[in-house]
């Protein structure tokens, strides 16, 4: 069993409340749109970190992550992308990835909206987990986090924070 924490789009800001969420993860994923490879390395520090680069980021933070990222977290195929879209509106060359590498979980940031939902044609779950930073035009910041057991993707949270900076 492995519980991961999920987030996307900090642009140069992560808090502390975001790492006392997610103490009880195993690993943290990032869908790209660090902003500071300050931001990478301190979650490195925190829990073995995957990511990928987003639209943002320079060349420190694309020397170190990759623009797509396919692996296996247990028996559960994961496909990360920063500028992915979502089911019924992928961005271009999305779906021809999707439909060529087969995963059961997709995920992108970008839009900094929170959505989670399913591809029935795909038989995919996408989980795009909004916006963890305060830079944007969102309302409010969001993470997400899940337990991927064994070929089953659950327990799935999701934690909100108004787009100021912590106190």
């Amino acid at each position: 069993m492995t519980r991961i924490g999920l987030l996307s789009d900090t642009h140069h800001y992560l808090d502390d409340q975001i790492l006392r969420y997610f103490q009880d993860c195993d690993e943290i994923w990032h869908g790209g749109d660090f902003g500071t490879t300050a931001i990478s390395d301190r979650l490195k520090a925190f829990r073995p970190l995957k990511g990928v680069y987003g639209n943002i980021d320079g060349q420190d933070i694309r020397t170190q992550f990759p623009e797509k990222l396919s692996w296996t977290c247990e028996n559960v195929p994961v496909y990360m992308i920063h500028i992915g879209g979502y089911p019924g509106r992928y961005a271009p060359g999305v779906k021809e990835d999707l439909l060529r590498l087969k995963p059961r979980l997709f995920i992108s940031g970008h839009s900094h909206i929170l959505k989670i939902m399913t591809d029935k044609h795909l038989d995919l779950l996408h989980i795009n987990p909004g916006a963890a930073g305060i830079q944007g035009w969102h309302k409010v910041r969001t993470v997400v986090k899940f337990t991927i057991d064994g070929k089953d993707i659950k327990d799935c949270q999701i934690a909100e924070w108004p787009r100021t900076a912590e106190k």
